[in-house]
């Protein structure tokens, strides 16, 4: 009997101790909700970077995102001009399910307003710490919203705040490859005119995607795990810019999670894409370059929240300074 009653006591202690360790554990490790939210490449549907699983069967994730940009740039040559003075927040909420056989279908729906903005003596400030480029920024007024684009017969414009609906996009996602330290998807996806384009809150037509994603953990013994992606979108027409739009463009980007503690993780990623235009202004026809660092705290066994901020390392590929938080689900050995 007292064989028998320690055999069940210590049967008891492993599956407590095994019950910790699972509530201790934090969610998968996903890279940062990061986008270029400048005024002509935040409307197109470029996909952020996702970690390369996909949800098992019947699985649900959600996540609820938001952004804060400060763009002011503002440059003219042989006869085109750019001129970018305005803050944008956006919210999205994004939810995915796991079709089961390694299938995953995701949906995003963003809210958008373009404002004067809260952040210009802020990143001002910011500026003159570190000695970065400022775009003479002090010479204008603070809290404008002004848009405008003129380059080879387009033209765009916004000159006063709006907010709304923003472009939605569903995706499907594929898992192609796995073993027990990497994992390689692809996914096809698409971004609908659901965004009112005369306020710049959608592109106006419909764009699509093709995307490979890969993650894998780092091969030793650093608490690390790598996110990478390159695709390519082909854009529909952005009202106003038609003339001048380049509609064959790639993305890619890169990212890397270094689990600090037991619950959170430092995370430092890079962006890029191809010039959204036929252009020879920096805003338009360079490759943007965006860096992002930020943190996330697993709270939960399912739930963590993150913070980060973007700048742009190419300057003038995308908006001065970018404030992220993001609170997502994920479902524990939902992959």
């Amino acid at each position: 009997m007292y064989c028998s009653k320690t055999a069940f006591s210590l049967r008891l202690i492993r599956s407590s101790l095994l019950l910790v360790a699972m509530l201790a554990a934090p969610v998968d490790a996903q890279p940062l909700y990061a986008r270029d939210l400048s005024p002509v490449a935040g409307m197109l549907g470029f996909p952020t970077l996702r970690e390369a699983g996909v949800l098992s069967a019947a699985r649900v994730s959600a996540d609820l995102v938001g952004s804060v940009a400060n763009n002011y740039s503002v440059d003219s040559e042989n006869g085109e001009s750019v001129n970018f003075d305005v803050e944008t927040r956006r919210a999205a909420l994004r939810a995915a399910v796991g079709l089961g056989g390694g299938f995953e279908l995701s949906a995003e729906l963003p809210w958008l307003r373009h404002e004067g903005g809260d952040l210009d003596r802020v990143i001002e400030t910011w500026h003159g710490w570190f000695n970065l480029p400022d775009g003479n920024r002090e010479d204008v007024s603070r809290d404008l919203v002004d848009v405008r684009v003129s380059s080879g017969g387009a033209s765009l414009s916004l000159q006063e705040q709006a907010s709304g609906l923003g472009d939605a996009s569903v995706a499907l996602t594929r898992r192609l490859w796995r073993d027990d330290a990497a994992v390689i998807s692809a996914t096809l996806g698409a971004k609908f005119a659901t965004g009112d384009e005369d306020k710049l809150l959608g592109s106006g037509s419909e764009d699509y995607y093709l995307v490979i994603n890969a993650s894998a953990d780092h091969r030793g013994d650093r608490p690390l795990r790598w996110h990478g992606q390159l695709g390519y979108l082909r854009a529909g027409d952005i009202a106003g810019l038609a003339p001048v739009q380049e509609q064959d463009l790639w993305f890619a980007g890169i990212a890397m999670d270094w689990q600090l503690r037991e619950r959170l993780s430092l995370l430092l990623q890079v962006d890029s894409h191809a010039g959204v235009a036929d252009s020879a202004l920096t805003q338009l026809g360079d490759t943007s370059v965006q860096l992002t660092v930020g943190g996330r705290w697993s709270f939960s066994p399912a739930w963590a929240a993150e913070l980060s901020f973007s700048e742009d390392i190419a300057v003038n590929t995308a908006p001065d300074f970018v404030l992220q938080f993001g609170l997502r689900y994920r479902p524990r050995h939902g992959r």
